[in-house]
């Protein structure tokens, strides 16, 4: 398993680690680190990836109003090929996947209102 530490930078809502290139089927774990200091409540994230077909923005968007399930819209899940928890300063959390077998882009992205648009987003090149 490769691991991969993927961090956001404070308030700036930006992963550091914006591309990841992969194998099929490779075994990745990704540790999402929180270095903020802003309440969980009013600054939370965490990483969601999605299949290749899946539009991230819309995913977003749709997802931005579903407080009540961690910001993940359920009519959305069959899109997504892993999800972290929703992290706050100081929290790690992570998720351990296998890389999709079929070579293509996937998007991930923080589904927390308004990250997404503000550049917290990502791809894994699957080749």
């Amino acid at each position: 398993t490769r691991r991969l530490v993927v961090r956001y930078v404070s308030q700036a809502m930006k992963y550091d680690v914006t591309t990841i290139a992969a194998k099929p089927g490779e075994s990745l774990r990704v540790r999402l680190t929180g270095v903020g200091t802003m309440p969980k409540a009013v600054m939370s994230h965490n990483f969601v990836l999605l299949k290749s077909s899946a539009n991230a923005k819309a995913f977003a968007e749709k997802s931005a109003g579903a407080f009540a399930t961690g910001y993940i819209a359920p009519e959305l899940k069959p899109q997504i090929i892993i999800a972290s928890a929703l992290i706050g300063g100081g929290e790690k959390t992570e998720v351990t996947f296998k890389a999709p077998t079929a070579p293509g882009k996937y998007p991930y992205l923080c589904s927390f209102p308004g990250h997404f648009l503000a550049g917290m987003t990502g791809i894994l090149t699957v080749k």
